[in-house]
């Protein structure tokens, strides 16, 4: 019976596998005699010799089928009339039951490439995500009989994960922020801070995410998710223009506002420096002044100058 876990699947186990080298010399010195055999029988008149020479020789040519080769990073899975029987990983020359069917699978780690899926992110906007993933057979056994194309289920299931992790992500942190209802730098980031990781800025805990919806997926196969990464993140080619200009936007905004706390802070330095220095104005000066300097450090033109050649209000 085959090695099993709780839920019946099979899993790799160790059996007759040995070196192949002291077998092949068996073999050799097997069919040696059986053709030495033959020929002292045919030379001494000695026909009843010739049925042990062949005897010897088709044993020798029989065990021959129990040899093969691994190569590193690759097993064998032995298989005794469709029967599980063993898994052989050691790399070289090998001998096992010449009965055994072998088949052989990589453990090497390989790259599956998932090409841009149109899915929808956690706020229902239509974007275009893709990955890589690398990964490899750890369980011989489970991967050629528990699934019937482990690499076709790898690609599958690859595809899946990603569609259900984009779903559960926002695109960026100021969806959230519109989703919630807020504005403003400050209020955005208190929301994203609150919020799940973004898809743009989540960085190694959405592609943590992603490893392990992989790994819960595709671990029954045998099949061990080594790493993934996010390849490929945009917006759906029909909404790419207007979140452009709302990003853009936002850019705009956020200079802005810095703009104007600079200039709140310029202004209130600068009538700071003129009581400092004995130079106190009323309330309308005061007024005038910070209008005026407020309008050439927020304006985004040059401002052109107006003598004032009467009083302050005429």
């Amino acid at each position: 019976m085959a090695e099993a876990d709780r839920g019946g699947a099979v899993r790799d186990r160790r059996g007759f596998a040995v070196s192949g080298y002291a077998a092949l010399g068996v073999i050799v010195l097997l069919v040696a005699a059986g053709v030495l055999l033959f020929l002292g029988s045919a030379a001494a008149g000695q026909p009843g010799r010739v049925v042990p020479a062949g005897l010897l020789v088709v044993l020798g040519l029989f065990l021959l089928r129990g040899l093969y080769v691994l190569a590193p990073n690759e097993s064998a899975v032995l298989l005794l009339f469709g029967s599980y029987r063993a898994t052989d990983e050691a790399a070289g020359l090998r001998f096992t039951n010449p009965l055994y069917t072998r088949s052989k699978v990589s453990r090497r780690l390989r790259t599956h490439e998932i090409a841009a899926l149109k899915v929808n992110d956690g706020v229902g906007n239509p974007i275009e995500i893709g990955a890589a993933v690398v990964w490899s057979v750890s369980d011989s056994a489970a991967a050629l009989l528990e699934i019937d194309d482990y690499e076709a289920f790898v690609r599958v299931q690859s595809d899946a994960a990603l569609r259900r992790i984009a779903g559960a992500h926002a695109y960026d942190a100021a969806e959230v922020a519109i989703v919630s209802g807020v504005g403003g730098t400050e209020a955005e980031a208190a929301v994203a801070a609150r919020a799940p990781a973004t898809l743009l800025d989540g960085g190694d805990e959405v592609v943590q995410g992603l490893v392990r919806e992989l790994q819960e997926r595709v671990g029954r196969a045998g099949i061990r998710i080594a790493e993934a990464r996010i390849t490929h993140l945009a917006y759906a080619p029909e909404i790419a223009g207007a979140m452009l200009r709302r990003q853009q936007a936002e850019a705009v905004l956020a200079a802005r506002r810095k703009i104007v706390a600079g200039a709140v802070d310029m202004v209130e330095d600068a009538l700071a420096a003129l009581e400092r220095k004995g130079l106190a104005l009323d309330t309308e000066r005061r007024a005038a002044m910070v209008s005026n300097l407020l309008l050439v450090l927020v304006g985004d033109k040059d401002p052109v100058p107006v003598i004032n050649a009467g009083t302050l209000n005429h």
